[in-house]
Formats: structure tokens, C-alpha cells, sequence
């Protein structure tokens, strides 16, 4: 049975007093959370304080990007080994935001998958659809696009050491959620895509839901068999929120 994962996405935002306030909260609320893994990913200059914070807790960390290269003259570019050293178990590479607003491939998600797995890091894939690509129908093809170089670099037993989160873009930041019918159906396709390479990988592979995941709405997501937690946006900016996704997240709730 896959444990299920909930991963805080502070996106750009915090300070070091709504930091510290946020993740003090957030730590005694979740200490009778059993059964699930939670993760906040945090903005870089934030996670020598996140480590400090979280430190011996039972949550983990993690950033929302990494350079695809190891060293060198890559000025402004933070790499996979320097993560490590601020204790980082994830990192996510692929979001929609990156590649939208910052020209991100789906080639150079791959490579920078592949710099995450050579660092010791758990990578957290993005993928998913536009409005647009679902409206026509080609929800499917766009993520099989998304998987391909991936899969190509770095191989389907690569994902033992890795998560995907399946981000419908028109869902991220709008308010509107995906059914946990539509969100199932397309976690369902990652699942048997990622089979015809190696099916013990696929059963096996955790495969987040992000896209306007509330507390309200946690618990009928989480309850469909491929979805297997959540890459949470702005409700990890919120304790009570976010404590509440974890323990929808629970077998024992």
C-alpha cells in the first residue's frame, strides 16, 4: 500500500517572521498525524530557517526548483548538492508556473530531474494540461509529452526515487478543482503510461493531486485509488489548512 504524501508549495512567498509563526503552528498540529509523509517546499533564501524549524520534527523539506548543472558559472542558479547541505529530501521541478512563465522545456524539466536523482534528492515531477488542451481533449497526450523525455533520460525504475504531481494548469490558483473523478481518471493514465515501461515502478510510485486543494475538498481527492496525497499551494501558507489536508491524508482519519 503506497503512503500517501502532502507537500507544502510556499511559491514565492513568506518572510522570516511569518515563517517561523507559520511552521510553529504547524508542527504540533501535525504530531498525532499518523500514516502520511508531509513536506513543506520552500522558497531558497528560507531554507536554512526550515531546516532549523523542522529539525528532529516529523516533517521534511524541500525546494521548488534546482539547476539542471552541478558547478560553474551559472550565475543566480542554485544547485542539486547545495539543496543537500541545507538538508532538502524534494525538490519540485516541472511546475507549471516554470514552465509557463519561464520557458522551461519539458527537455530541461528532464535533465533537471535527472540532477535532483544525482544529488541524492527526491524529485517531484509536474505535469499536466492547459484549459485549452482539455477542452480539445488532449489531456492525455500533453502529459504522455510531459513523461516522454523523462522517461527517455532517466528511465521508468527511476521513478522508485521520485514522486509525480499531476497539476491541471487550470486548476492551479483559480479556485477550480478538479472531480476527484477527472483527477483519478488522469492520475489512472500516469499510473498505466508509466507501466508499459515497468509495472512494479508504476504500482509503486507515489502520484500527488495539486490544483486548488482545500481542506474542504482533501478527503474526496485522497479517497480515489491512484490519487496518493497532495502538492498544495496556497493552503500550505495557512496551519490549520494545511494540518487539515494532512490528516484528510491519513488511514487514520
Amino acid at each position: 500500500m503506497r503512503i500517501k504524501l502532502v507537500a507544502g508549495n510556499w511559491k514565492m512567498n513568506g518572510t522570516l517572521a511569518t515563517n517561523q509563526a507559520l511552521l510553529q503552528a504547524l508542527v504540533p498540529a501535525l504530531a498525532r498525524v499518523v500514516g502520511v509523509k508531509c513536506a513543506i517546499c520552500a522558497p531558497f533564501p528560507y531554507l536554512a530557517q526550515v531546516q532549523q524549524l523542522l529539525s528532529g520534527t516529523g516533517l521534511a523539506w524541500g525546494a521548488q526548483n534546482v539547476s539542471q548543472f552541478d558547478a560553474g558559472a551559472y550565475t543566480g542558479e542554485v544547485s542539486g548538492a547545495m539543496l543537500v547541505d541545507f538538508g532538502c529530501r524534494y525538490v519540485i521541478v516541472g511546475h507549471s508556473e516554470r514552465r509557463a512563465l519561464f520557458g522551461e522545456t519539458s527537455e530541461t524539466v528532464a535533465e533537471k530531474y535527472a540532477a535532483a536523482l544525482k544529488a541524492g534528492l527526491t524529485p517531484i515531477l509536474c505535469v499536466g494540461e492547459t484549459l485549452a488542451d482539455r477542452e480539445a481533449g488532449y489531456t492525455e497526450p500533453v502529459v504522455a509529452a510531459q513523461l516522454a523525455p523523462v522517461l527517455a533520460a532517466s528511465g521508468a525504475q527511476s521513478f522508485a526515487h521520485a514522486v509525480i504531481a499531476y497539476e491541471p494548469v487550470w486548476a492551479i490558483g483559480t479556485g477550480k478543482t478538479a472531480t476527484p473523478e477527472q483527477a483519478q481518471a488522469v492520475h489512472a493514465y500516469i499510473r498505466t503510461r508509466l507501466a508499459t515501461h515497468d509495472a512494479a515502478v508504476a504500482e509503486k510510485v507515489q502520484v500527488l493531486y495539486g490544483g486548488s486543494v482545500k481542506g474542504s475538498n482533501a478527503a474526496q481527492l485522497f479517497g480515489m485509488p491512484d490519487i496518493d496525497g497532495g502538492l498544495i499551494g496556497g493552503a500550505s501558507l495557512d496551519a490549520n489548512e494545511m494540518a487539515v489536508i494532512c490528516r484528510a491524508a491519513s488511514p487514520a482519519s
